[in-house]
């Protein structure tokens, strides 16, 4: 049997509090290569919390995060070098154009002009949003926007993309068409993916699915593993049953 390639994400006893108030609550997981996780919790679950963890807005914590082997606090810029990310609110300059945005993000990665004018081609032709490269990004609808900022986050080839509940108020189309396109990137690319979801349609039936509720981890395993432990049909009526009857 070959062995199983090195974790994109591995969380092991993460705890976090505010004040007294604790937050996370001896968080063990892992994400693998190839591998759509879906992260489903009521609000105040404590997802904000871990995104804020993995990308370092927080750091004070016990436990251990690394991300495709560095550890976290130890090795963090290669640790962060290996992540994209795709946070809630958008953070896109309105005044620029899509490419302007893009070129920007780029350098701070440090790639050069010319590798980044052919990663930037790549993902906008991918997104179907080459042809809209040159307008402004407060030209775009809500979608169109959420398009331009999953190909900044993919710019520098990470291995691990976090998303952060990124349909929330996109029209339906606009909403299947980047879950699809994120599920086809899986597919082809082998990325890994931990994407914050409080929508249970966005989970495909070969996604993993991670239920967080009240800081503490539910259910970990794929949506099949899930459904038997909770002696459900659904993830609807799985996630009912994990978190104390909250409606989604």
């Amino acid at each position: 049997m070959m062995p199983r390639p090195t974790a994109a994400l591995d969380i092991d006893a993460l705890s976090f509090a505010y004040g007294a108030k604790k937050a996370l609550d001896q968080l063990s997981f892992r994400i693998y290569p190839g591998e759509c996780t879906l992260l489903l919790g009521p609000n105040g679950a404590g997802k904000s919390t871990l995104f804020s963890l993995i990308t370092r807005l927080y750091d004070s914590h016990d436990g251990h995060i690394a991300l495709c082997g560095f550890d976290l606090q130890k090795q963090t810029g290669q640790a962060l070098a290996k992540l994209g990310i795709v946070f809630q609110q958008t953070t896109l300059d309105m005044d620029l154009s899509v490419l302007d945005n893009l070129y920007y993000h780029a350098a701070l990665h440090g790639i050069s002009r010319k590798q980044a004018a052919l990663r930037i081609e790549q993902e906008l032709l991918r997104l179907a949003m080459w042809e809209r490269r040159h307008e402004k990004v407060r030209q775009l609808n809500g979608g169109h926007r959420r398009r331009v900022e999953i190909a900044r986050a993919l710019l520098h080839q990470p291995q691990l993309l976090l998303l952060d509940e990124p349909t929330v108020g996109l029209d339906v189309p606009s909403r299947q068409a980047i879950v699809e396109y994120v599920h086809q990137l899986v597919r082809d690319t082998g990325l890994a993916v931990l994407w914050a979801s409080h929508l249970i349609d966005e989970v495909y039936p070969d996604d993993y699915v991670l239920v967080l509720h009240k800081g503490q981890i539910k259910a970990n395993g794929t949506v099949d593993e899930v459904l038997q432990l909770t002696g459900t049909s659904g993830i609807k009526d799985a996630f009912r049953e994990l978190t104390e009857g909250v409606a989604v």
